[in-house]
């Protein structure tokens, strides 16, 4: 056992500042220069306390990169609770998953560049309006090519969002390029307003005749194509999702059954099961010609069928995996989470890391 005290720090997000422990052993000073951290390799830190520095018996700290306007931040952007341990004799593993920039939660330099296009749909003989995100350094790297994320419902994912808020996504994808997990196109698609149960609903169900199909193939046989053509996509099932939160969830579903050739990856958020109980049997009969991922996200606080129908949807996918590809399905339940774009929001970056990158923080 060590003699001493030690901190031994994790960051996956790289830049030239250096970090800082701040707590109760010395006045929450934020960028003390006695209490350092030394780097020890790509994105490992350590410092000892001295053993003649008088420490409370219990220690409360927080990490900052010197000031608490580059405080440490939770996965999502969130702020965190203060840190706790015993002042004994150890080594303190800790990760810091992402920092205040400035006392913003994202470093400006890393939003994405949209583009906005109106679309005609002959598929449903519309138009809609298409918002399509693209990282930051996409013009910096002319041979690289990306996944592409195709988004339900824009009017709700974007700025301050209409009606019921925003997911703020380009915000979060600004907050996981600061660890390097921003390299995936979104294309961010219109709800048909009073038409969106429709359109995000398949057949008959329980608000009447859905028109799902068609929505599907619009993004098949028409935006997809021009958006693969236009930008430097990846464009195999393996590396095209689609997703989306409540009905936008339940279509994002019926992507995945219906489509497997083009979705392999999909951001399921507390989605409409309820109101497509046939769901549950298409689900059953599914076959995955691709390695596929599927994120499912529900909250406790929703209504009390959420959790139990999302977890008899994985399920029903789950006892596919042995007929087909591989079906890898996480699902996330958060205690307090509320069927609000809020709660998306917090979610989402959880998402896109494990859905193109195999895992999150």
């Amino acid at each position: 056992m060590p003699n001493q005290l030690r901190l031994a720090l994790f960051t996956p997000v790289h830049d030239d500042r250096p970090i800082f422990v701040s707590g109760n052993f010395n006045d929450w000073h934020p960028a003390h220069e006695q209490f350092r951290l030394q780097p020890d390799g790509p994105g490992q830190y350590w410092f000892v306390f001295p053993d003649d520095w008088p420490l409370p018996d219990t220690l409360e700290y927080k990490y900052t990169k010197g000031g608490w306007d580059h405080v440490e931040l939770g996965s999502t952007g969130d702020g965190v609770h203060n840190r706790r341990i015993i002042a004994r004799p150890h080594t303190e593993p800790d990760i810091v998953p992402h920092w205040r920039w400035f006392g913003s939660p994202f470093n400006p330099e890393f939003l994405p560049k949209t583009v906005d296009e109106e679309f005609y749909l002959p598929q449903l003989d519309t138009n809609r309006l298409v918002t399509v995100l693209l990282p930051h350094d996409y013009r910096f790297h002319p041979d690289k090519r990306y996944p592409v994320l195709y988004l339900n419902d824009r009017q709700n994912l974007l700025g301050e969002g209409s009606g019921y808020g925003s997911w703020r996504v380009e915000e979060r994808m600004a907050l996981l390029a600061s660890r390097g997990r921003h390299e995936v196109i979104l294309v961010t698609v219109d709800h048909g307003e009073v038409d969106r149960i429709r359109d995000y609903t398949i057949g008959k169900t329980r608000a009447g005749w859905g028109r799902g199909r068609d929505y599907l193939r619009f993004i098949r046989d028409t935006l997809k194509p021009a958006i693969d053509e236009r930008l430097r996509t990846l464009p195999d099932a393996e590396n095209t999702g689609i997703g989306g939160s409540s009905l936008g969830g339940l279509i994002s579903v019926y992507g995945g059954i219906m489509q497997p050739d083009v979705f392999g990856r999909l951001m399921v958020f507390s989605p409409s099961l309820w109101i497509s109980p046939k769901i549950y049997f298409d689900a059953i009969r599914f076959r995955a010609p691709v390695p596929t991922r599927v994120f499912i996200y529900g909250g406790e606080a929703e209504s009390k069928y959420m959790i139990p129908n999302i977890k008899r949807f994985k399920e029903a996918l789950v006892r596919q995996q042995y007929s087909s590809h591989p079906i890898d399905v996480y699902l996330s339940v958060f205690p307090d989470g509320t069927h609000s774009e809020e709660h998306w929001s917090r979610e989402f970056p959880r998402a896109i890391e494990w859905l193109f990158y195999g895992e999150h923080s």
